[in-house]
């Protein structure tokens, strides 16, 4: 699902109403503006049928305060097989964080 900023034709895609951003080998879960944000690093990749598919992906709960070390920013961290499973863990690590108090 996409979403279109006002007033831009730039669309951002998002994904359980958080924005998904990719660059490279790193997905970015989540807006900066919020307390957490998620951060997928694809380490693995096979070929199927001519597309790349992520077969181990890094994912890290990292908070977005600049005033934090960026060593100490992380929350949590796992590796899981598939870009799917993934994305399932980081939609509840963010949500859980970020409806914390």
């Amino acid at each position: 699902m996409s979403a279109t900023k006002k007033g831009t034709d730039e669309s951002i895609l998002t994904y359980k109403g958080h924005p998904l951003m990719r660059n490279n080998n790193i997905i970015y879960y989540g807006s900066m503006s919020d307390r957490y944000i998620i951060m997928m690093q694809i380490l693995e990749t096979k070929t199927v049928k001519d597309i790349e598919v992520a077969t181990r992906v890094s994912v890290q709960l990292q908070q977005t305060s600049p005033s934090v070390r960026p060593k100490d920013r992380i929350v949590k961290k796992t590796e899981k097989d598939g870009l799917y499973t993934a994305l399932d863990i980081a939609v509840i690590w963010l949500n859980r964080a970020l409806s914390a108090k």
